[in-house]
């Protein structure tokens, strides 16, 4: 079974390390690993480890948490590596089918998830009421409902007290993030199950590139 777990670990050579070993000692072994974000002495990292069966996740928390400064900040399931770099081939399958939105909105929510350790993604057309265009295929299902425009029009956390969001959205404590996809009508929603929060980093990241794919369309 594989784990992502994000982690706040000091700034300095060996922390690292320090954490693989600990990790080694309970039977896991790390499959990718992501930084993301740097804030003083601390760096944020998102790992990605599987552990043998019958091991219980926590003991990963155990492990990391007995290393000085260590902070564990989540832990879920989760399918697969950690690849940012995924975005530059999804941009430029993006590019390829820029004269076909629908396709090209499949081909951003289909490769989004895994490069943003999130669970699913979807892209609204946010008109005067929202309907959907395209869905990864962790996405809660499509209920039929039409909810009115959203005011979306910078990357930003979905508030707990915004109506408009389906109840589906929200379920397993997911996190979700939403930004404008440039100057177009559409708006793409990112939710993550189970945490962890969306950083400011990474709000700023999907920003980035929904202003891109945006380009691209127009």
């Amino acid at each position: 079974m594989s784990y992502l777990i994000r982690v706040m670990i000091p700034d300095m050579p060996g922390s690292l390390g320090k954490l693989a070993d600990a990790m080694g000692t309970m039977g896991g072994n790390i499959e990718s690993v992501d930084v993301v974000e740097a804030n003083g002495d601390l760096v944020t990292d998102d790992i990605v480890v599987s552990l043998p069966a019958g091991t219980l996740p926590d003991s990963i928390i155990t492990a990391a948490q007995a290393i000085p400064g260590v902070q564990v900040d989540s832990i879920r399931p989760f399918s697969g590596r950690v690849d940012r770099r995924g975005q530059i081939e999804m941009l430029a399958t993006v590019s390829q089918h820029q004269r076909k939105r629908n396709q090209a909105m499949a081909d951003f929510v289909d490769v989004l998830p895994r490069t943003m350790t999130s669970g699913w993604a979807i892209v609204l057309e946010n008109a005067e009421r929202m309907s959907r265009i395209a869905a990864s295929s962790a996405a809660p299902e499509d209920d039929g409902t039409n909810p009115p425009h959203a005011d979306v029009a910078t990357a930003r956390i979905l508030r707990e007290e915004e109506d408009w969001v389906p109840e589906s959205w929200r379920m397993l404590d997911a996190s979700l993030c939403a930004a404008p996809i440039g100057k177009t009508d559409m708006m793409l929603v990112v939710g993550r199950p189970g945490g962890p929060d969306f950083l400011a980093t990474e709000v700023e990241q999907v920003g980035m590139l929904c202003n891109i794919v945006g380009s691209i369309l127009n």
